[in-house]
């Protein structure tokens, strides 16, 4: 059977890639459409996953409607000839518009609430949309609620094993006894990011962090300028989540990065003026996050992490293995949502 998959963002990659090669596996015929947004490329290539660029990167949110049309125009054109039989995508407007006028079935994973557009543009043509359990709302007649968040499709222990500290601490340029606190700049420049705020004084934030004993390297997209660019994370892209593992702490402005490090079990500070349940879910039941999104939320979440960096133990380890206990990997809901669809055409075929 023939399956496509969409990857609109590097995070996509990660949480398709063990699903592409169990499908490939399994003898499905897999094709990966990309969308180029660093290091989404990049990642494709260094996990030696076959793959077809058909839309550049969007150069801002003014022009994302534009980018979308053609990456859909294209992603159609190609693969019209191949006959799919499904698509997957997160987030997913493409999968589920091409699906449609292809005559196959999409699914669509998504777990963010406000992107309100890209779920009024993707939902309604979905054949079923899978999110987290914790996600605020429900998404159409076939909606599946699982036990598990999007990171836990790479992150979770059966499929993520960290480098040694080390070589990690090595490529950073951080001392073995360093409390290293990795902090995120978002790029601001998804539909779903438009008015959304986080840090608002990036060089205070990292002097009061140094202040409290932290050692802050930067990962961002964004320029960070002459005073904060020696901080800036120089890691190959598929070595990120090892940065997050083996960091004492994480601050931040994107959700990904911020759940990501949950999920390893390094303490998270998400401040972003917008709320996420799977966020709201890390920190409230489980305490492996602290968000901060209304007022003051630069002052709160700074003053959090410090007073963090003051108190490291391994109560984050129990809480991880907490919450491990509670949900599941979600490569296997990938895979079982694939396979509710996958043997029809072997049916339809059987019955000719």
């Amino acid at each position: 059977m023939t399956t496509v998959v969409t990857i609109q963002h590097p995070a996509h990659v990660h949480f398709f890639r063990h699903a592409i090669g169990e499908l490939a596996a399994a003898g499905e015929d897999v094709h990966v459409f990309v969308r180029r947004k660093a290091p989404a490329v990049e990642l494709l290539r260094y996990y030696d996953i076959e793959h077809t660029v058909i839309a550049e990167e969007s150069d801002s949110v003014l022009t994302l409607p534009l980018t979308q049309f053609g990456y859909e125009y294209r992603l159609y054109r190609a693969v019209r000839s191949l006959d799919p039989d499904l698509f997957l995508g997160v987030g997913g407007v493409a999968a589920a518009h091409v699906a449609r006028l292809c005559g196959a079935d999409s699914v669509v994973f998504t777990d963010t609430e406000h992107a309100s557009l890209t779920n009024a543009l993707a939902i309604p043509l979905a054949s079923s949309v899978y999110t987290p359990s914790c996600y605020d709302g429900r998404e159409g007649d076939d909606h599946v609620y699982y036990p598990g968040y999007h990171e836990l499709a790479y992150l979770h222990p059966n499929r993520f094993e960290p480098a040694s500290s080390s070589s990690i601490r090595s490529a950073l340029d951080v001392e073995a006894d360093d409390d290293l606190v990795i902090l995120r700049l978002s790029n601001w420049d998804a539909s779903h990011d438009v008015g959304a705020e986080g840090l608002s004084d990036v060089s205070e934030a990292v002097e009061s962090l140094e202040a409290a004993g932290g050692t802050v390297r930067i990962t961002a997209e964004r320029t960070l300028g002459e005073e904060l660019e020696p901080y800036r994370v120089s890691v190959p892209p598929h070595l990120i989540h090892d940065v997050l593992a083996e960091a004492e702490l994480f601050v931040g402005e994107g959700a990904t990065m911020a759940a990501e490090s949950a999920v390893l079990g390094t303490p998270s500070v998400y401040i972003n003026s917008l709320e996420l349940g799977y966020m709201t879910e890390l920190a409230d039941r489980y305490g492996l996050a602290y968000t901060f999104h209304g007022s003051r939320r630069h002052d709160r979440g700074i003053e959090t992490a410090t007073a963090l960096l003051a108190d490291l133990d391994d109560r984050w380890r129990r809480r991880r293995q907490a919450m491990l206990a509670d949900k599941t990997d979600t490569t296997e809901v990938i895979m079982r949502a694939a396979n509710r669809y996958l043997p029809r055409r072997v049916a339809a075929e059987a019955t000719v």
